[in-house]
């Protein structure tokens, strides 16, 4: 779970980088994917953990973040 994890907020970072850098938005969709994918395994490790606050929370934040990504897809 924990190189999951880390090979998501790398991918993240990476993808951030590369929009901070060029000014280009159009990997924008991809971006908040992997961080909805990345809020999910939070979550999940949060349930593991018997935190059933931080697991709520992580899983409604990916929920919207994979509605918003989904929203980016169709709008290109």
């Amino acid at each position: 779970m924990k190189i999951v994890r880390i090979i998501l907020a790398i991918i993240v970072l990476a993808l951030s980088a590369f929009q901070l850098i060029t000014g280009s938005f159009e990997v924008m969709p991809y971006s908040m994917l992997f961080v909805g994918a990345l809020m999910l395994v939070i979550g999940l490790a949060e349930l593991q953990k018997d935190r059933k606050g931080g697991f709520l929370g992580c899983v409604v934040v990916s929920l919207f973040l994979f509605f918003v990504s989904i929203q980016g897809f169709l709008m290109n």
